[in-house]
């Protein structure tokens, strides 16, 4: 009798919980109404498993900035409502080893860390509105989580990348990029320390982040604090063509980077490791 009691009270705070997560997700949606947005597309991680294939595949491998992780799918996946990205101290074989070779990605005979990407690419992908992702990072030295957007056309930086969220150093970034001169990128940064915000036990809570992105500017915000506002007319690319990487689709990229040309040294940091996602939201008007 004991056990069915104890049942029925954990599925009956499931649903109480689970309906105050929707209750939370329509009031915020009559607030944003307000403003003249319309929800488009979410995704709330509510299943167990694998993230919903129609909204999401896979970075793999060594991807970029000579990072430590290898990317794979299963280091990404839901549970209890929440996007889970971990990163992991796991020793594999490199596949792309190369005997001699001084290329970053067939350097290392052995992978030593692995984690996840997972991005909308081909699947979704959105041109103004306003972006939502409410998460839970942890600030430890070396770990480099990412909330971000690419633009589908156009080779980096000339598509334009905006970095929603993202962590490296003891800092929290709203970075901007598109096409400079000489082929490099032109950054439009800000930064705010994760000790001015209350360092461990801000990490330790859940906040959300936030672009408004529409046809006169892009804005980013933490926790309704802006962060970085920059006017497209500044953001065109000065490669001598036209084409501007901010009046495009751009797609979603999550992810859990560790180490490489940012992130810092990992060897007092613990291991799995997580970044939480509780949702992710596109409105637009």
């Amino acid at each position: 009798m004991q056990k069915q009691i104890q049942a029925c009270f954990i599925l009956l705070l499931a649903i109480t919980i689970q309906s105050c997560a929707v209750k939370k997700m329509y009031n915020i949606a009559n607030q944003y109404a307000s403003e003249g947005y319309k929800l488009v597309w979410h995704d709330e991680f509510e299943k167990d498993g694998i993230p919903n294939p129609a909204n999401w595949t896979y970075e793999k491998g060594f991807v970029r900035n000579e990072e430590l992780q290898w990317y794979q799918a299963e280091n990404a996946f839901c549970k209890d409502g929440k996007l889970i990205i971990e990163a992991r101290k796991e020793q594999k074989p490199n596949p792309l080893y190369v005997a001699g070779s001084n290329d970053w990605r067939k350097k290392p005979q052995n992978i030593a860390y692995t984690s996840a990407c997972i991005i909308t690419k081909d699947l979704q992908s959105w041109q103004y509105g306003r972006f939502e992702m409410s998460a839970r990072i942890d600030i430890s030295a070396g770990l480099w989580p990412a909330f971000w957007t690419l633009g589908l056309n156009g080779r980096w930086p000339a598509n334009g990348e905006i970095d929603i969220m993202e962590y490296y150093r003891g800092k929290l970034l709203a970075n901007i990029a598109s096409m400079g001169k000489n082929g490099k990128p032109k950054w439009f940064s800000n930064t705010k320390s994760t000790d001015s915000l209350g360092g461990k036990k801000w990490a330790s809570q859940f906040h959300t982040w936030r672009m408004d992105w529409d046809e006169e500017a892009i804005s980013l915000f933490v926790d309704d604090v802006l962060l970085n506002k920059t006017l497209l007319s500044q953001l065109e690319n000065e490669d001598g063509t036209t084409f501007h990487p901010f009046k495009q689709k751009h797609y979603i990229l999550f992810d859990l980077a560790l180490g490489g040309m940012n992130g810092g040294d990992l060897k007092d940091t613990r291991f799995p490791n997580r970044m939480e996602v509780e949702y992710v939201r596109v409105y637009q008007k």
